[in-house]
């Protein structure tokens, strides 16, 4: 079996309009320039994506759209605030003709999604150090989308996008 590509994307950069409530805040213009970066990363370094599982936050979804990845996208109301358990309680959904599969979220579970799959990875100090904004983890997972929550992935880049 080919292994799978899991991509983790933390939101671009929001704005704090006054009287927006934290589902509804936009991008800021610096975190739709860096979302946009994200997407030409992900283009340059990954496998083409198959799907997207996207929070139903404003600023998630402004996010996949200024990172032009062109994928089907589930929006999913339980990313919004969601822990590493519900993240991959949803990928575990996933459709096993999925290879690429691009998860756009919030922190912390973005982040925690990743150490909980690569605890020790070389890469793990670096990511509970700091995940900002428009940040991307990458994982190469072994087995079926179905089995996530039982086995680990290697996680294999970690990118801010600047």
């Amino acid at each position: 079996m080919r292994s799978r590509v899991l991509i983790l994307l933390r939101h671009g950069k929001s704005a704090y309009p006054d009287g927006v409530a934290d589902h509804e805040r936009p991008l800021a213009r610096r975190g739709q320039r860096e979302a946009a970066l994200a997407g030409d990363w992900i283009r340059l370094t990954q496998p083409a994506v198959d799907a997207v599982l996207c929070s139903t936050a404003t600023r998630t979804r402004l996010t996949l759209a200024a990172s032009g990845v062109d994928a089907p996208a589930r929006y999913v109301d339980t990313l919004y605030g969601a822990s590493a358990a519900e993240i991959l309680q949803e990928v575990a959904r996933t459709d096993a003709a999925v290879r690429t599969l691009l998860v756009v979220g919030h922190e912390p579970g973005i982040p925690d999604t990743a150490l909980t799959l690569d605890p020790d990875g070389p890469l793990a100090d670096r990511i509970a150090d700091r995940f900002p904004t428009s940040a991307l983890a990458t994982l190469t997972v072994a087995g079926p989308w179905s089995d996530i929550l039982d086995s680990r992935a290697r996680l294999t880049d970690f990118h801010i996008p600047r």
